[in-house]
């Protein structure tokens, strides 16, 4: 996702000055849950056994403090602390912050996808939950709302699965379905090689296209988020479209060149945000 702040979890639009004062306690709370699940899937040298075994202590924790119960005190992070009274006060939806840590497990185990629907299945655990708590947060739960942030959010996933190759395929993770590598003559082997070829970029030319198409169908949900959330939102999405056009100018060698969002870039996310139009697909 749009990275806006030295730290980050990369599905997390973190609580920049345009989000809500009221609500910034919150997002920083969820945020810092869903960051410290994914350092534990992810960074230092444990053994996935004993990474699921942290993720799983991690829940019992998330349980507790649902209960309002003490979490354990193995956590170097004060995050259940800050996160169990914004469970309370905002009744945040339990299954949504269960689904975040679903998909860091499911990384442990699983590094192939068949197809696309199958990626999108991972997007509704990794992705999907961060924009369905913030519009409960912000007290939206129509179904077209949701459907349109869940298109944002797996976008912005994809986005960053095309985005982050160089550091996906180090770990044994190729997120490219099977079904669109063999369209292209390609397997699995052959990205985990870091091999770049012509098919190797109309693979993810085509891959691209399928994350700005369900970007532009979510988009439209920025102009029923009110005020300076509204804005946040539009930055967000611009961010995603400002991937995906420095990955068409490298003419899609996202294989071998990361391509990220620069101070140089606020200008043209800006002048993006002020043009989007409430008509259908326009961003």
């Amino acid at each position: 996702m749009l990275r806006v702040s030295i730290e980050h979890y990369e599905n997390f639009p973190v609580a920049s000055w345009l989000c809500p004062p009221a609500l910034r306690p919150a997002v920083v709370a969820i945020y810092h849950f869903a960051r410290c699940a994914d350092d534990l899937a992810d960074e230092g040298d444990d053994s996935p056994e004993q990474r699921l075994a942290a993720l799983r202590a991690y829940r019992a924790d998330l349980h507790a403090v649902a209960a309002a119960k003490a979490p354990s005190p193995r956590w170097l992070r004060p995050v259940f602390a800050a996160l169990g009274p914004v469970i309370a006060r905002h009744r945040l939806p339990l299954p949504l912050l269960e689904a975040l840590l679903d998909a860091f497990e499911q990384d442990l185990v699983k590094s192939r996808y068949a197809d696309r629907a199958e990626l999108l299945d991972y997007c509704r655990r990794s992705a999907d939950p961060v924009g369905r708590l913030l519009l409960h947060l912000y007290g939206i739960q129509d179904a077209d709302s949701l459907r349109r942030s869940d298109a944002i959010c797996s976008s912005l996933q994809l986005i960053n699965f095309w985005q982050d190759f160089s550091r996906d395929l180090p770990r044994g993770r190729v997120y490219a379905p099977a079904g669109d590598l063999a369209r292209h003559g390609l397997s699995a082997e052959d990205l985990l090689a870091g091999r770049d070829s012509p098919a190797a970029r109309a693979l993810i030319r085509e891959l691209c296209d399928w994350a700005r198409a369900l970007m532009l169908e979510g988009a439209p949900l920025v102009h029923r988020i009110p005020g300076r959330a509204g804005w946040e939102l539009r930055l967000v999405v611009q961010g995603g479209l400002r991937i995906l056009e420095k990955i068409r100018r490298m003419d899609h060698a996202s294989l071998i060149h990361r391509p990220r969002i620069t101070a140089l870039d606020l200008p043209f996310l800006l002048l993006g945000s002020l043009r989007m139009r409430a008509a259908e697909g326009q961003a």
